[in-house]
């Protein structure tokens, strides 16, 4: 006779438990790339294949099974700068002071953007235009973009259409590359964006959008544009690019985009 209930030992909750954790870090360390999605997708495909071995369907099984077993190697190559960066965070001798690895694995609270600070981004933009300097300002949605954010130099400041201005002035050190904000405040300066070759923008568009779109569309960030050749103000997100914007136009996208109350 079957028994009527299941025994559940105490390893059995502890590996559902650490199953659970290390699919909460993995989510943590992809949230907002474009990785999220091939998560998900790979998670599918896992789920299906356990359910057709419960079913004990042998030829979809096995199919299934030979495709995962394949698939390691190319989710090692989709996945090689999450990877990176989890061995990274792994390595560092921090990792065993108490309080910042509590910080690191617990603490995922995400400050949502104010209103005052997008007034201070859009000021800073009219002023920019004004002077037709070139800027690039990447707004973080809902993830850190840790990736990006190390490849500059990191400031971690409050949000000022001066500290802005300055970062971007023409004979600034800081001015080449893309500002990150994260929050409320200015993450990095002179940080690097992904360039994607085969987006098609208009040709009057300079890097500077392209590196935007490929920013935005790999990302869940909105990325702000002031455009040196012509002092025009656009911003993209996801795919999409909105161009000859006025400031006052920009401010009202902003609050829209992220849903801040203006008051």
């Amino acid at each position: 006779m079957m028994p009527l209930f299941i025994s559940v030992r105490f390893f059995d909750l502890l590996d559902i438990l650490l199953v659970a954790f290390l699919l909460y870090q993995i989510y943590s360390l992809i949230r907002g790339t474009v990785a999220i999605n091939i998560f998900v997708g790979i998670l599918m495909v896992l789920f299906l294949w356990w359910l057709v071995r419960f079913l004990n369907m042998s030829l979809l099984s096995t199919i299934l099974g030979s495709v995962i077993g394949v698939g390691a190697i190319a989710v090692i190559i989709v996945f090689q700068q999450e990877i990176r960066r989890f061995l990274l965070l792994l390595g560092t001798q921090d990792i065993f002071n108490r309080r910042y690895a509590f910080q690191k694995f617990f603490n995922r609270q995400f400050s949502n953007i104010s209103s005052q600070s997008l007034k201070q981004i859009s000021r800073a933009c009219r002023n920019m235009s004004r002077t037709k300097t070139g800027a690039l300002i990447v707004i973080s949605n809902r993830s850190e973009l840790v990736t990006y954010v190390q490849t500059g130099d990191e400031i971690n400041s409050d949000i000022s259409h001066r500290l802005l201005e300055t970062i971007f002035f023409k004979n600034s050190p800081m001015h080449d590359g893309a500002t990150i904000v994260v929050g409320n405040k200015i993450k990095a300066t002179r940080c690097v964006l992904p360039i994607n070759d085969d987006l098609t923008i208009p040709a009057h568009l300079g890097l500077r959008h392209r590196a935007a779109l490929s920013m935005s569309m790999e990302t869940d960030s909105i990325v702000v544009i002031v455009s040196e050749e012509t002092g025009t103000i656009s911003y993209s997100k996801g795919s999409q690019l909105f161009t000859d914007l006025t400031h006052e136009s920009l401010f009202a996208s902003l609050v829209k985009e992220f849903m801040v109350n203006q008051n």
